[in-house]
Formats: structure tokens, C-alpha cells, sequence
């Protein structure tokens, strides 16, 4: 089975839904633990990084194309 590929700052959406409602988390810490916030409440958790890829259904939004848009997009000046 293919290891689902994560970094930090990505959104990802996770199996279950968190209470406020929304299943969308952004990762904020990553170790033998990952932090994830939830995007709707932002709320953090801690979880070991074994349960966190078994929760992953998918990465909604990459950290690298938020930042590479960032630099198409940048500032004029006029």
C-alpha cells in the first residue's frame, strides 16, 4: 500500500468529522506526533503519526502550491 504524502501547513481531510462539524485539518507540528488544527474552530490536537495516516482520506490543500501561487500572485509595484 502507497504511503499518503503530507507536510506541514497542508489541509487534509480527515475520515471522521470533528464536533464543530468540519472534517477539514491543517498539520501544524510534525514529529513522531503531528499537531493538526481544525480549520472550522480552530481547535489543535495531538495525535500519534500511526493514527493520523489511518485517519487521512486525503490532502485537500499543499503547503507548496499555497506558496508557489503566493509567488505568481505577489505584489506589484506601481
Amino acid at each position: 500500500m502507497e504511503r499518503k504524502q503530507f507536510e506541514l501547513g497542508d489541509v487534509v481531510q480527515m475520515k471522521k468529522q470533528h464536533p464543530c462539524g468540519t472534517n477539514e485539518m491543517e498539520i501544524i507540528r510534525m514529529g513522531m506526533d503531528i499537531r493538526i488544527k481544525c480549520v472550522g474552530c480552530k481547535h489543535s490536537v495531538l495525535i500519534p503519526r500511526a493514527k493520523f495516516e489511518k485517519n487521512l482520506k486525503k490532502v485537500l490543500r499543499s503547503a507548496a502550491d499555497q506558496q508557489q501561487k503566493e509567488g505568481e500572485d505577489g505584489p506589484t509595484a506601481n
